[in-house]
């Protein structure tokens, strides 16, 4: 990484007509559209966008290892990017999150989650949560950065070579504003060989996590594992999914496939009052914290898990005639890859085709994909197939993304990776 200031700042010069999309703040620039490299940057150095004519455009982080070269920051030609510019990105981050989480850098205690009621007049509080979003990559304009808080410890990915580099000055940041107990480094499938990353997952600062870890959303108390668990740790992008199905589903048996931690199942049962949930994942670890978190909340009594691919647990249970009053499919990332697009929205018309095979007549079907490569339009007119080709008429009722602290950039799109419908089923 070129740290003489006073060294020229080396350029990338894009090819004739393929600037508009960074004048318009797209934070990627591809390999395909750069015509010229000048000034020999290393790997994670400091760059200067320049159009063809050579009009500077922005500044950026370079990677010759990763389709996407260069990785843009500041559109403004005198703003380094130097300690103070990634202070001044965290600053920014961590305030949407105090708006949101109460204050920064203290999670809410659990008494105050427990004992808290509304006086009549006032407005409601932020959301309760322990656990949450402090740093959405692009949305929050550190492309390559997430970091998650669990109670007193932060969990980062750096998804970028240029950021990973950068480990130093960011770690130290992160402490000095969100005074942490301690961080964790997780790093997610794909990603080290796509970037060229030599880093390994664990303790990057201060004390380890407990394990299991206890946080709090909505009241519900959950165990994560920041060591070996998914993600960072959790699905915190569908907290408030999983609250919004409670008020559909009072009463009824409800099929939560790919459970992990048991997030959709949990949440009908604690807030929805359901009566039963039958809870699949092919994780013999995952089905072990989601009955840990049943009997921690109480509701280990209604709570049912099965061991499955599942796709093969739908086809033996739909074999079996069995019949459920609500559907709840979160499977994973089904696509990485504009080649698999294709065969990603078979698969997904294939779960919805067999979930609704086991859903009875005017059931809650809730649907998600967080491959950000399927649009919306795309898992839309899936759903519409699928109802043809079942005979069941089938409406959406609501059409919901990620929870407030996974916002979305403008100028990227692509960061908008979750999609969550629920919908009627007759």
């Amino acid at each position: 990484m070129n740290s003489d200031e006073s060294r020229p700042v080396p350029v990338i010069t894009l090819k004739p007509r393929h600037a508009l999309p960074f004048f318009k703040r797209h934070p990627w620039v591809f390999a395909g559209a750069i015509r010229s490299v000048q000034g020999d940057p290393q790997p994670g150095d400091e760059v200067a966008l320049h159009t063809h004519e050579g009009e500077f455009i922005a500044r950026g982080l370079f990677n010759p290892h990763s389709q996407i070269r260069v990785r843009l920051f500041s559109w403004n030609q005198a703003e380094p990017l130097d300690r103070a510019f990634w202070k001044t990105r965290l600053q920014s981050a961590f305030q949407l999150r105090e708006a949101l989480f109460r204050r920064t850098g203290t999670p809410a205690r659990h008494s105050d989650l427990e004992d808290h009621t509304h006086e009549a007049g006032k407005s409601a509080r932020p959301t309760e949560a322990t656990a949450y979003r402090l740093v959405n990559s692009e949305a929050d304009g550190l492309s390559g950065l997430t970091v998650d808080r669990y109670d007193r410890w932060l969990s980062v990915q750096f998804t970028s070579l240029a950021i990973a580099i950068r480990q130093e000055v960011l770690i130290e940041l992160l402490v000095e504003l969100a005074q942490p107990a301690g961080i964790v480094l997780k790093t997610e499938k794909g990603l080290r060989e796509a970037e060229g990353m030599e880093i390994t997952d664990g303790l990057l600062w201060g004390d380890p996590p407990p394990r299991p870890l206890t946080v709090v959303e909505h009241g519900l108390k959950w165990e994560v594992d920041l060591t070996e668990g998914q993600k960072t740790g959790g699905y915190l992008d569908q907290r408030d999914n999983r609250r919004a199905l409670a008020q559909y589903i009072h009463g009824h048996r409800v099929l939560d496939v790919f459970c992990y931690a048991g997030g959709f199942g949990l949440g009908a049962l604690v807030w929805g009052g359901a009566s039963e949930v039958v809870a699949i994942d092919s994780s013999e670890s995952a089905l072990q914290l989601a009955q840990r978190n049943a009997e921690l909340n109480g509701v280990a009594d209604r709570w049912r898990s099965i061991r499955s691919d599942g796709f093969k647990a739908l086809e033996t249970l739909r074999d079996a005639g069995e019949q459920f009053d609500t559907v709840v499919l979160d499977p994973p990332k089904l696509t990485r890859t504009r080649s698999a697009l294709p065969q990603a929205l078979r698969a997904y018309h294939s779960l919805n085709r067999l979930a609704v095979s086991v859903l009875k007549p005017g059931g809650i079907l809730v649907t998600c994909s967080c491959s950000g490569l399927v649009t919306r339009d795309d898992f839309e007119q899936m759903l519409a197939d699928v109802a043809i080709q079942s005979g069941r008429d089938l409406r959406i009722i609501e059409v919901r993304g990620a929870a407030p602290d996974h916002p979305v950039s403008p100028f990227c799109p692509e960061n908008e990776y979750l999609k969550c419908y629920v919908c009627h089923v007759t």
